[in-house]
């Protein structure tokens, strides 16, 4: 069911993420799934919260604005985990994501998520940041979650909605649904006003 003061607005997902899709479901909007094929590379120097809204914006660019009816709205979303001035990305192999895994482990560390709103004649580029806290990790918790959840696909090497968010996250200052790559709330209040 619509809610109806989103009612209007027609909403572009541009992400074939299952956690994206399922949280713009709940939020109660008209939307449909439509991607693009993009390489996620950033210019060096950016930082942080830059290098999240960078890539946004870049996967909102690789539609162009003819592709858009009047009345649509894409919504484009990138989400970065970074650990001090370093950005976790998404883990290249098993022994990566280990690495990145034992990082994170008994430490706070920052899960950035840009998003892009864009219509024929609007754009709006905004991001969302969220503290969390892993409990220190064993071998054993890391091996398990590895090879039971195979979080290769995820940044930072892990889904806070699957196991390892059970029992190693401490605590979190902030959007829960920032970190499982979609800030809802802020996407729900962009949009009443887009």
């Amino acid at each position: 069911m619509i809610f109806p003061p989103l009612a209007s607005k027609k909403v572009i997902l541009a992400s074939s993420s299952p956690r994206r899709q399922q949280l713009i479901k709940e939020l109660g909007v008209d939307f449909e799934v439509r991607t693009k094929e993009v390489e996620e590379i950033y210019p060096e120097g950016l930082k942080r919260e830059d290098i999240a809204t960078f890539l946004a914006k870049l996967k909102a660019d690789a539609f162009d604005r003819s592709e858009l009816a009047d009345g649509e709205i894409l919504v484009t979303a990138d989400t970065i985990v970074c650990l001090g001035d370093e950005v976790l990305m998404k883990p290249k192999d098993y022994a990566d994501a280990v690495r990145i895994l034992k990082q994170l482990s008994n430490d706070k560390h920052q899960v950035i998520t840009g998003l892009c709103l864009k219509s024929n004649d609007k754009e709006i580029v905004v991001f969302v940041s969220t503290d969390v806290y892993f409990k220190k990790l064993n071998k054993d918790e890391i091996s398990y979650y590895l090879d039971t959840y195979k979080p290769f696909d995820k940044a930072g090497a892990y889904g806070i909605q699957e196991w390892i968010g059970y029992i190693a996250i401490e605590k979190i200052e902030g959007s829960f649904y920032n970190v499982m790559g979609l800030p809802i709330q802020r996407l729900y209040e962009e949009l009443l006003n887009f």
